[in-house]
């Protein structure tokens, strides 16, 4: 009889590459923003990665991060990293809105500077779990 351990499988929802290519500008909180911890990318980017230390050690913490957001957020066919880059590059246009389905919200953005810049400041809080619920409802 084997020892052998079966675990359950996730699938990789974020990339640990873009991780840390947002982790380059880590001292805004970027990639904490990305792997779901709005509250501490908050904190990042009002104290500049807390004055650098934080930064720092985010550099060896991105793998576990990277872990705990596959574990958290639903896999589908709506891809959180596109999402990601569509927001940090395109959110004033409403693309990230677009690329999810929402076409009347990204239209809205795209009309109004992304709601005056507060809609994508909302956004950055809520995006893993926006991309989560519709990968749900897609229902893969």
């Amino acid at each position: 009889m084997s020892s052998y351990r079966s675990y359950p499988v996730t699938q990789d929802t974020h990339s640990k590459l873009l991780g840390y290519l947002l982790w380059i500008f880590g001292f805004t909180g970027a990639h904490r923003f990305y792997y779901g911890k709005p509250v501490t990318g908050t904190i990042w980017f009002f104290t500049l990665g807390l004055l650098g230390i934080g930064w720092i050690i985010d550099f060896f913490l991105i793998p576990s991060m990277d872990r705990e957001a596959d574990l958290r957020f639903t896999p589908g066919p709506t891809d959180y990293s596109v999402a990601w880059v569509l927001l940090a590059f395109l959110g004033l246009f409403g693309v990230h809105r677009m690329y999810q389905g929402k076409w009347i919200s990204g239209i809205v953005y795209l009309l109004t500077g992304g709601l005056f810049f507060l809609g994508v400041l909302y956004d950055f809080w809520t995006l893993n779990d926006q991309v989560s619920l519709a990968n749900a409802r897609s229902g893969r």
